[in-house]
């Protein structure tokens, strides 16, 4: 099953007026379709939307959307037949067929190919707002069957593993794995899942990342800065970790490398290494 990359999040929301005053308000994601109880958003280079918000009842993650080439539905559809997953076929605003599936591990995906394209922005620099955030990077998901998961996504699904943390006996602790060409679409962590540890949106440059924490800061929301600035070890990638009105971890993220050469080396980090 060909995966393209990490397409879109899909969260529910206890009140959908606060999460659009943090990702649109502060943030700075355009707001590009609102039906009912749900809002639609993208990045500024992005084409097609990537973070719908419900309002519902708690909150939740009701997908982890990744965009496929043209045959990955139909493989994806056969392939969830096969395992006996559940799975159905729907529509959303702007994509005509999704197929949302449950991974063996629990996992709420979802893959779609075609979408309508939104108005090309990027250069609209007069337009932007808040740091700038131009698309979305990755998915951090929690497993405590990380290896298993490793194995799955690369088998199946083709993604190729960066980098990856491991304990003194080889045991492995977590994985970074991507389709795009950068570190990762998406990691596995080892903990009590399924649970979504984080989703990242991709800044233009370090800069923004003091600039997204100094907005935080001015509007009086230190609260929800729960960690960073700073730069990982593993990615190499500056980072800012925030919480959404509903407890939702948003990380704001740039400057990680290229990882397009198929034979590139996983870098391996030791589970008691504190640079990682």
């Amino acid at each position: 099953m060909a995966i393209v990359r990490v397409g879109f999040v899909e969260l529910w929301v206890r009140d959908l007026e606060k999460s659009l005053e943090f990702y649109q308000g502060l943030l700075g994601l355009r707001l590009e379709h609102r039906e009912g109880e749900a809002a639609y958003l993208r990045g500024y280079e992005e084409l097609e939307w990537s973070l719908k918000l419900t309002q519902a009842p708690f909150p939740a993650v009701r997908a982890l959307g990744f965009k496929v080439d043209e045959k990955g539905l139909e493989q994806g559809l056969a392939w969830a037949r096969q395992e006996g997953l559940p799975h159905r076929l729907e529509s959303d605003w702007g994509r005509p067929e999704i197929l949302r599936l449950q991974d063996p591990f629990g996992h709420p995906l979802a893959f779609y190919f075609k979408a309508e394209k939104l108005p090309r922005v990027l250069q609209n620099y007069h337009e932007y707002r808040g740091p700038g955030v131009l698309r979305l990077d990755h998915l951090n998901v929690f497993s405590p069957e990380v290896g298993e998961a490793t194995r799955l996504y690369q088998e199946v699904f083709g993604f190729r593993l960066t980098e990856y943390t491991e304990d003194d006996e080889g045991r492995l602790w977590a994985s970074w794995l991507h389709r795009k060409g950068n570190v990762h679409d998406i990691a596995f962590t080892n903990g009590e899942g399924p649970r979504l540890h984080h989703f990242a949106y991709w800044l233009p440059d370090p800069l923004a990342v003091l600039k997204a924490a100094d907005i935080l800061a001015g509007a009086m929301r230190t609260d929800q800065i729960e960690r960073g600035p700073g730069r990982h070890g593993i990615s190499n990638a500056m980072f800012l970790y925030l919480r959404d009105p509903d407890g939702h971890r948003v990380e704001l993220y740039t400057s990680d490398y290229l990882t397009v050469d198929p034979d590139l080396p996983p870098v391996r980090w030791s589970l008691n290494d504190p640079r990682r």
